[in-house]
C-alpha cells in the first residue's frame, strides 16, 4: 500500500544539532499562531551584495507581521502597516543555476525554434543577450560533424563564462552522427569516447553525482536540454509547466516499476535503494515489482505522479495519468531519445502525457544502466532544489548517448517558507535544500552587505524538510552560510 502524500508542514523532524545560541533547530510541526504569514522566496535574478565578499548567491525569503508577501525576486524587507515589528530577510545559500546563467540556443531557419525560444526568453524573463541565434538548414535527425563544429564555434564565442547551462529550442537535429547533440555540446564530439562500438561502456561526464551549482566554472561543462516536441503550442505547454513547478513543493508519489521485460527493467536496484532512501518520509514512494507478470507493467488512472520511472520499448496509457508540474517521467528502451518519432515509444509521447521532463537515448546505448538516469542519485539533488537539467544530467555517468528534454529550470522544491511571529520576534525557516553532511552557519546582520555575527551551525543528517527556528529575531538580516 503506498503511503498518503502529506503537506510539507506536517514532515518535520529533526532537522539537524545546532550549537548552543538564539539559532536553533527543532521537531513537529510549523507553529501557525496568530500574526505569523508564510511566503515562498526564490533566489533574486541580481545577485545581493554578499555574493561578493562571500561567494553566496542568496536566495530571500521575506514574510511580514501583518501577512504581506514581499517579492520573492528581491531582497528587501516588507514593513509593517501597524507599526509592529518588521519581518527580517532571510538569505539562503546558492542552491542551483540562476536562470540569467542559462543560454538559448534557437535556429533561424526553423520557424518553430524561433517560436519556442520567444516564448521561452519571456516566460523565464532570460535576458536579450542570452540568446543565441544561429542559421542553419535543418538537415534531420543528426548533424554532420563538420557542420556542428561550426555551430559550436559560433556557440563558443557568443558565450561568457557566466553562462552555465543551454536550452535548445528545437527538436531536430538532435544527434551529431552517433552521439546525442546535447552530450556534444556539453561535452564536445568525440564518437570514440561517447558512443557505444558497439555495445561498449562509453566515458562518464566527470558532473555526475556533482555537487558543483555552476557546471561550467567547476567542470568545463554546460549541461544542455532540448525544448521538444511536435509543435510549438505542445512546447509550450512543458515550458508553462516548468514555470507553474517553481517552489510548489508538489505533493505527489514517485512510481519505480520493475516489468516483465528484463533487459529494460536494469534499474530496479535503483529504484529500490530510492524507495529505501525516502521511506518513510518525505515523498511518497511506491516501488512496484511486475517481474514476475503477476500484475500490470503500466501505471494507469494515477492522478499524483510526481517520477514515473519504467523500463518498457512503449509505455501504454501513460496519458491516463495526472502528472504535477515539474514531473519527471522515463522509460530505459534503445530509442526513446530520438525526438519526436521513433521505432520505439519516443520521449516526447511523456511530456505530451504531462510530464516536464524525460529522457532516453539516440542511438543504441546497450542496457548500461550507467547510461540512463539512476534515481537514487535524482531524486535528491532535484528535492534540494535543483534544476531540472542540474538533477537530470547529474542522474547519468555516461549521457554520451543522451537526450535530455524537457524545460530545463524547472525547481519544485525551490526557496523557503518564513514565518516570523511578531509577538515573541521568533522566526522560523523550512527548506529542503540542505545537504546532507555540509556544515551550515546561521548567522546575523545589520543590513545585507553585514557585518555579519555568527549565531550558530548544524550539521543534517538526512535530505527532509529542514525546519531551523531563531528566537528574538531582532536583527533585519539574517543568513544560513554553506561552505566555500
Amino acid at each position: 500500500m503506498p503511503r498518503p502524500a502529506r503537506p510539507l508542514s506536517a514532515l518535520i523532524l529533526l532537522a539537524c544539532a545546532c550549537s548552543q545560541g538564539p539559532a536553533e533547530t527543532t521537531d513537529g510541526a510549523a507553529s501557525t499562531g496568530a500574526g505569523t504569514s508564510t511566503s515562498t522566496g526564490e533566489e533574486p535574478t541580481t545577485l545581493a551584495p554578499t555574493s561578493s565578499t562571500t561567494g553566496e548567491e542568496p536566495v530571500s525569503s521575506t514574510s511580514s507581521s501583518t501577512g504581506t508577501t514581499a517579492d520573492p525576486t528581491t531582497s528587501t524587507t516588507t514593513g509593517s502597516t501597524t507599526g509592529g515589528p518588521v519581518a527580517p530577510t532571510v538569505i539562503l545559500p546558492r542552491a542551483s543555476i540562476q536562470p540569467e546563467e542559462l543560454a538559448v540556443l534557437a535556429n533561424d531557419q526553423d520557424p518553430q525554434s524561433m517560436a519556442v525560444a520567444a516564448h521561452y526568453m519571456a516566460a523565464r524573463g532570460l535576458p536579450a543577450d542570452n540568446l543565441v541565434v544561429l542559421s542553419f538548414a535543418p538537415p534531420g535527425d543528426a548533424l554532420a560533424a563538420d557542420v556542428f563544429a561550426g555551430l559550436q564555434g559560433q556557440v563558443d564565442a557568443a558565450l561568457g563564462p557566466d553562462i552555465q547551462a543551454l536550452a535548445i529550442a528545437w527538436t531536430k537535429p538532435y544527434r551529431v552522427e552517433c552521439q546525442s547533440l546535447v552530450s556534444a555540446l556539453a561535452l564536445g564530439h568525440d564518437p570514440g569516447k561517447y558512443c557505444s562500438q558497439p555495445c561498449s561502456e562509453t566515458d562518464p561526464s566527470g558532473y555526475y553525482n556533482s555537487s558543483s551549482l555552476r557546471p561550467f566554472a567547476d567542470h568545463g561543462l554546460r549541461p544542455a536540454m532540448h525544448l521538444a516536441g511536435t509543435s510549438v503550442e505542445n512546447v509550450q505547454a512543458v515550458i508553462d509547466r516548468g514555470v507553474a513547478a517553481d517552489g510548489s513543493a508538489p505533493i505527489g508519489t514517485g512510481y519505480f516499476v520493475r516489468t516483465t521485460d528484463e533487459a529494460r527493467s536494469v534499474r530496479w536496484p535503483s529504484f529500490v535503494a530510492t524507495v529505501d532512501q525516502w521511506s518513510p518520509q518525505p515523498i511518497s514512494m511506491e516501488y512496484i515489482d511486475n517481474a514476475m507478470g503477476m500484475g500490470s507493467n503500466t501505471l494507469e488512472g494515477k492522478t499524483d505522479i510526481l517520477f514515473y520511472f519504467t523500463g518498457l520499448a512503449d509505455v501504454p496509457g501513460i496519458a491516463a495519468n495526472t502528472y504535477l508540474p515539474g514531473a519527471v517521467a522515463d522509460h530505459l528502451t534503445s530509442y526513446g531519445g530520438q525526438i519526436c518519432d521513433s521505432g520505439q515509444m519516443s520521449i516526447c509521447r511523456w511530456l505530451e502525457a504531462g510530464a516536464t521532463g524525460s529522457y532516453g537515448t539516440a542511438t543504441e546505448p546497450c542496457n548500461y544502466p550507467a547510461k540512463f538516469p539512476e534515481t537514487q542519485v535524482f531524486v535528491p539533488h532535484y528535492w534540494r532544489g535543483e534544476t531540472l537539467i542540474e538533477a537530470y544530467w547529474k542522474s547519468v555517468n555516461w549521457p554520451g548517448e543522451g537526450v535530455f528534454v524537457g524545460e530545463p529550470l524547472a525547481r519544485p522544491y525551490a526557496g523557503a517558507t518564513v514565518e516570523f511571529d511578531p509577538d515573541d520576534l521568533s522566526l522560523q525557516i523550512l527548506t529542503t535544500q540542505f545537504v546532507p553532511g555540509v556544515t551550515y552557519t546561521i548567522e546575523s546582520g545589520p543590513s545585507e552587505a553585514g557585518p555579519w555575527t555568527a549565531l550558530g551551525e548544524f550539521t543534517p543528517t538526512v535530505d527532509m524538510v529542514h525546519q531551523v527556528d531563531i528566537a528574538s529575531a531582532t536583527e533585519p538580516f539574517y543568513r544560513i552560510v554553506g561552505p566555500g
